[in-house]
């Protein structure tokens, strides 16, 4: 058994499984990320590329922290993001991203910052948006899933997504064969929805991780010369049938509190506030 530190947090293996994914189960749509990470590498390092690392108080997990390319804050308390963040500063930093629920992120990043830099941006008020009801608006019958022989159109439409949302290109330092990867692998999974215009991507939408209860959307885009004409609201719609239909009850996604336009889509299809999340990018 991993050591434990005097604040309770040590390394997570497969014989807690069980007990994390009730502990993550408490919020299955806000902890989706975590429980799908669980489900898909049963908590062993070497299929994680990193760590869970988990908060005992009397022998009982009451926490949890993601620790990988992301870390993502489970169901902590600020007493046990501060927990986190003592462990964390043992080692130097290896994440890209904090992210999770504004008040762990905070309270992480407010204990971590001396130590580890500068960050490239924070994005302190990110709404938590769930959908579980049918759309309001009808759906754009021209989305449909995407498949290989899309990826021509496709790959460079995600690839503007990315630069345009992180202010980084994927493809920066030699990341071209591991981001085309990925894409490939959703429109596998039948993760990836998009309108094509003659042969032009006009929408596009993917989900990230999903479960019986719940699936996560990201990377919903409308190239700059075609917004405004509603094709993200429509889109959207669309996308909630066939995740609602075919994958989870429970649409959910996080969205920046700046792009009103975005927000103003969201709202339309039926999506709700639930939650607030943070995300600091390295």
């Amino acid at each position: 058994m991993p050591t434990t530190t005097r604040h309770g947090v040590r390394p997570l293996g497969s014989a807690d499984l069980e007990a994390f994914l009730a502990l993550a189960g408490r919020d299955p749509v806000v902890n989706v990320f975590a429980i799908y990470r669980a489900r898909t590498t049963s908590l062993e390092p070497r299929w994680l590329g990193g760590e869970v690392w988990g908060r005992f108080a009397n022998g009982e997990l009451v926490a949890a922290c993601h620790v990988g390319a992301n870390l993502v804050p489970i169901q902590a308390t600020a007493d046990d993001a501060r927990a986190f963040a003592e462990r964390a500063l043992t080692r130097s930093r290896s994440v890209s991203t904090i992210v999770g629920p504004h008040d762990a992120v905070r309270v992480f990043w407010d204990s971590v910052a001396d130590s580890w830099g500068s960050p490239r941006e924070c994005r302190w008020e990110q709404p938590h948006l769930v959908i579980d009801t049918p759309p309001l608006v009808e759906a754009d019958h021209r989305v449909r899933r995407t498949t290989r022989q899309d990826l021509p159109a496709l790959y460079p439409a995600c690839v503007a997504m990315y630069t345009e949302e992180v202010g980084v290109s994927p493809e920066a330092g030699g990341g071209a064969d591991l981001y085309r990867a990925r894409v490939s692998q959703l429109t596998g999974r039948g993760w990836s929805f998009a309108r094509f215009d003659e042969g032009r991507v006009v929408f596009k939408a993917e989900v990230a991780c999903a479960t019986e209860d719940a699936a996560q959307v990201q990377g919903v885009w409308v190239p700059p010369d075609r917004r405004g004409e509603g094709l993200a609201t429509a889109g959207m719609a669309a996308v909630v049938d066939f995740v609602q239909h075919e994958i989870a009850p429970v649409v959910s996604l996080y969205v920046n509190e700046w792009n009103a336009p975005a927000r103003r889509a969201y709202e339309a299809v039926g999506f709700r506030e639930t939650a607030r999340f943070s995300t600091v990018m390295f």
